[in-house]
């Protein structure tokens, strides 16, 4: 039986329309794909030295450039601050006197660098993400970290300046290791941003906790615990006592809660009650620690939640500029 034109045309039609529920009735993804239309440029970093930050960063996101391009421009404001004792130089020493730093970064494609104890360069992100794009591998640590960056064109540098010298020689009269949960001289800098095209990158930062054993790693290099990218989902970022963080993966744990559908808010917050149920479980004092993540999904939208009040963290969008306090979990 022939079929007319006009008959071919319709059943055409109510062929792709049921192909079209079908493929959209398919999956169970927790969030629609943002166009690059729907999507406003968004930068998040912890601390208050974030808002110098994320003007840098602002400036790449603004003219159209990739996230990853300002986020690494972002966090080396802080970097290269000599005031800033926690990050770069500046950064306060172990308790041997030496100045090392950790860093990590990763971008929308899921590729990662990260270097560890890292002495004499200012810029570990950026060694960072040379490791990312200019070695086989996604970590490198120690001497060979220094003698890499130094192979890129990287420049010795004396971090340890006078300030901080003097606190660690006062510091080895006792040699009293309690490191205080909110002072932002031994933290970090975590910072995530979202581009115009709607592409995801991260950047983590700092010189550890002042007067820490030689060789000491938190989670600020560790992807996965320190920072976190996947760019269908969001990104999360920690900041606080490392120890805490690494135990629970914090920031791939956010991201996954995410993923489950949880909006960033309540994705840090379950992620700082996993941390809070440990301590209790280990009879640790929640007092002694602070832990914060902030977390960026797809649409851009932001979150964040600690521990305990005092964690702070700098938002900028193309309406907001400002400093928020975080929500948090303890009450005293």
């Amino acid at each position: 039986m022939k079929t007319s034109r006009k008959e071919f045309i319709k059943s055409s039609l109510l062929a792709g329309t049921a192909l079209s529920m079908n493929a959209c009735n398919m999956g169970n993804s927790p969030s629609l794909p943002a166009t690059e239309s729907s999507i406003k440029p968004v930068v998040i970093s912890t601390w208050r030295f974030g808002m110098e930050a994320n003007e840098a960063a602002w400036k790449v996101l603004d003219s159209g450039g990739s996230a990853l391009d300002a986020v690494e421009a972002g966090v080396k404001v802080p970097e290269a601050d000599a005031k800033e004792r926690s990050v770069g130089l500046g950064g306060r020493p172990d308790r041997d006197g030496i100045v090392s730093l950790d860093a990590c970064i990763m971008d929308e494609m899921g590729n990662i660098g990260s270097v560890v104890c890292l002495e004499n360069i200012k810029h570990a992100i950026s060694v960072a993400r040379a490791v990312m794009e200019k070695t086989p591998h996604v970590m490198l640590a120690g001497q060979g970290a220094y003698q890499f960056a130094l192979s890129k064109g990287f420049q010795k540098e004396n971090l340890l300046v006078e300030e901080s010298k003097k606190e660690w020689e006062e510091w080895l009269l006792k040699s009293d290791y309690k490191p205080i949960a909110n002072i932002e001289n031994h933290d970090t800098i975590g910072m995530i941003a979202i581009d115009k095209k709607g592409n995801l990158s991260g950047a983590c930062t700092t010189s550890g906790m002042a007067f820490k054993m030689r060789g000491r790693v938190g989670d600020s290099p560790i992807i996965g615990a320190g920072l976190y990218v996947d760019n269908e989902i969001g990104a999360a970022t920690a900041t606080g006592h490392g120890e805490e963080v690494i135990r629970i993966t914090g920031s791939a744990l956010v991201v996954e809660l995410m993923r489950q559908g949880l909006s960033p808010d309540e994705a840090c917050k379950e992620a700082v009650m996993r941390v809070v149920k440990l301590m209790e479980r280990r009879k640790k004092n929640l007092k002694d620690i602070q832990v914060g993540f902030i977390a960026l999904n797809k649409q851009g939208k932001h979150g964040a939640y600690c521990v305990q009040n005092g964690f702070n963290f700098a938002l900028k969008t193309p309406e907001r500029n400002e400093l928020i306090d975080a929500p948090y979990f303890l009450k005293v």
